[in-house]
């Protein structure tokens, strides 16, 4: 979603602005600008496209600055274009705004700023926020500050906005509600922006600002209320994140260094949780709450797209090892249809990011009825950890790549050990069968990096069928979820049309798709389910379909009776996805890049979404 990036200090801002915005381009946006306070007084400058084009505008201007921001924006009203792009102006000229998010209430707003004779340049809502908090800084007699939050006391919506004055050039003034805004503390110099990933190259010390809270900046001083004025002493948190997990590190894009990385960030996110040897699993954010999981009726977890799918994968887990019935609910559709929950419900919020909206809605729906939160995220000090009662942080480290990979297997990883530790303690699971899943949890790193050895081999079937229009990703139990996310990976970056069904649903429909143009990739591991899964394969074949199977190494049936065959090692059937979709991951970025597509910034996308 759309990128912020603030400075003031003693450095020179535009450059220090413009490398924040690239650092932020994996938000996913389609213009860029930047505003700056120089002693010709208050500039924007803004285009239509990639950041890139915003620099060629510069070219030759007046940047020399000490105070600036930018931003990158993802469409929401009005179409992209220079004149939507951020930063506005104020009516007046005298500020000039950035904004994530959404004020629902824009157009009343609006048609009262029209009847005091305000005109607009643009079709956004940012626009008119920024032309009223100008309207009550010159009606009311107040402070900017003041107009700030009285302003907001009338805005209903999510927010992360930053404003300049050219009438107090030294002044940066910031606040959130649903949004992130993370602000960096340096040496008589501050850094604002939507995550850290533009801070951490000048300061490892940031605060996150709370909903409601409004930062100023002023005089190499920060201070932070509330809207209703009550003072806040932030706390100051240490980033772990290091700038070179933000770099490509030798690889073409973000997305192939992230698939590589899966080996680690799955052992990453067991270290220090399982000790096979000694049959132990400690999950610390969630030792005041184990007893609760495991005695719960009723567990529901939520989500969003990929994270949805981890979560499917986690109910046939729970329900298998710790026998706890399970639903599975779409974050985003969850508190628009009166669900039903109880005091001693359990639900698990997973999300990569921890900022996405719709989760973070449902979170506090869920809340309000009595119900324990667990989050499963990937981001220290986001909204969702600060939203849960409790959880696990996936240690992925930052996923640049809008198409999500490692935060799948992280969120499966962590998820899988939740319901192990449910499980063991619920006495569902034998002691025998909790150690042999241990040991097998420590060895899927190795067996992950097995599979990214075959990356040629799937770089040449990926060749085969770059120019395939439609795709159906087939699979059974673990295996569904896994389908989905295969179907969904090739979709968000190659733009390929691509469905993943059950394999026993085929008959139910899909199999009327089936010719001789039609890929069908088939998870048929040597699992429980196998020899259905053959018989669903054999009912493609019948059709002239073209199946590439994902195969238990040494399988030696359905390589001839497949065209191409993908082998990944042997692994328990519940451990399966953590492997099993790898090679589909694979499968996606290659035929996207052969298609000449933008991978880590696929079109229409955005990494976080968060507005609803």
């Amino acid at each position: 979603m759309c990128g912020i990036v603030a400075y003031i200090g003693h450095r020179e801002a535009c450059s220090l602005v413009l490398k924040g915005l690239k650092r932020l381009e994996y938000r996913g946006y389609d213009s860029a600008g930047i505003a700056l306070i120089n002693q010709q007084g208050l500039a924007v400058f803004k285009k239509k496209g990639k950041v890139a084009a915003l620099q060629h505008e510069l070219t030759g201007k007046d940047v020399q600055a000490n105070i600036g921001m930018g931003h990158t924006r993802w469409a929401t009203h009005g179409e992209p274009n220079d004149v939507n792009a951020h930063p506005h102006y104020s009516f007046h000229r005298k500020l000039a705004i950035i904004h994530n998010g959404i004020i629902e209430n824009y157009a009343a707003i609006k048609q009262a700023l029209l009847k005091k004779g305000h005109t607009f340049a643009s079709e956004t809502d940012t626009e008119v926020l920024g032309q009223f908090i100008e309207d009550i800084w010159e009606n009311n007699g107040g402070s900017l500050e003041e107009a700030v939050r009285l302003a907001l006391q009338e805005v209903v919506g999510a927010y992360a906005i930053v404003i300049m004055s050219q009438e107090e050039p030294n002044q940066l003034i910031a606040a959130r509600k649903g949004s992130p805004l993370v602000i960096g503390v340096g040496q008589q110099e501050f850094f604002l922006a939507s995550d850290a990933t533009p801070i951490v190259e000048y300061t490892k010390d940031v605060i996150y600002l709370n909903d409601y809270e409004v930062a100023v900046i002023k005089d190499s001083e920060l201070s932070v209320v509330t809207l209703d004025n009550t003072t806040i002493t932030p706390y100051v948190h240490k980033v772990e994140l290091e700038l070179e997990a933000i770099e490509k590190g030798g690889f073409d894009h973000f997305m192939l260094k992230e698939i590589f990385e899966q080996p680690r960030s799955i052992a990453d996110s067991m270290r220090g949780r399982v000790q096979a040897q000694e049959g132990l699993l400690q999950l610390g954010g969630l030792r005041d709450y184990l007893d609760k999981l495991a005695k719960s009726k009723r567990i529901v977890i939520i989500g969003c797209g990929t994270s949805w799918h981890a979560g499917l994968v986690a109910e046939y887990i729970f329900e298998e090892l710790a026998r706890i019935p399970v639903e599975v609910e779409y974050a985003s559709e969850f508190r628009y249809r009166n669900p039903i929950i109880k005091e001693g419900d359990i639900v698990i919020a997973i999300s990569q990011s921890g900022e996405t909206a719709d989760t973070l809605a449902a979170i506090e729906l869920a809340k309000s009825k009595g119900a324990t939160i667990f989050g499963v995220c990937n981001v220290v000090g986001s909204s969702i950890a600060r939203a849960t009662h409790a959880g696990a942080f996936t240690h992925a480290g930052p996923e640049i790549g809008v198409a999500s990979t490692k935060a799948f297997t992280a969120q499966v990883t962590v998820l899988t050990l939740m319901a192990l530790a449910a499980a063991h303690r619920k006495g569902t699971l034998s002691e025998s069968l909790f150690r042999q899943l241990l040991t097998e949890l420590e060895s899927i790193p190795a067996k992950v990096e097995q599979v990214l050895q075959a990356a040629d081999k799937i770089k040449e079937i990926a060749y085969i069928f770059t120019y395939a229009r439609n795709f159906i990703y087939l699979g059974r139990g673990l295996n569904f979820p896994v389908a989905l996310e295969g179907a969904l990976k090739l979709k968000e970056i190659s733009y390929i049309h691509a469905e993943g069904y059950p394999a026993a649903e085929m008959k139910h429909g899909p199999i009327a798709l089936i010719d001789e143009d039609m890929p069908v990739v088939v998870i048929a591991t040597q699992d429980s389910s196998y020899e259905k899964v053959v018989s669903n394969i054999q009912e493609v074949k019948a059709r002239k379909g073209r199946v590439i199977a994902i195969v238990t190494e040494g399988d030696s049936h359905l390589p001839g009776l497949v065209d191409f065959t993908i082998e990944i090692p042997r692994v328990h059937e519940i451990l399966v996805p953590l492997v099993s979709v790898v090679p589909l991951q694979l499968l996606s970025y290659y035929i996207a890049v052969m298609r000449g597509r933008n991978v880590d910034q696929p079109r229409n996308l955005a990494k976080s979404v968060t507005v609803e």
